[in-house]
């Protein structure tokens, strides 16, 4: 998990332990939802500055999760 601080609270994202959780690797993910791997790694490491609704599409399709699941906003209040 990846903890990325903003201005009103931070993000989480999880997508490596929802891999790791799951024994899916992640050239076996990239190849079955169409998905660049530095996309991937970019969301692995939280390294995110948009968000493509798509990408985010396949891959909760694919682990049949929701996207709260994959990235999560926390914000500072709580």
């Amino acid at each position: 998990m990846v903890k990325v601080d903003v201005e009103n609270g931070y993000y989480l994202f999880k997508l490596d332990d929802l891999l790791n959780g799951s024994n899916i690797s992640k050239n076996q993910i990239m190849r079955e939802t169409n998905t660049d791997f530095k996309v991937l790694q970019r969301i692995i490491k939280g390294d995110v500055y948009k968000i493509d609704v798509a990408v985010y599409a396949r891959l909760c399709d694919y682990l049949d999760c929701n996207l709260n699941d994959i990235v999560e906003y926390i914000p500072n209040n709580k």
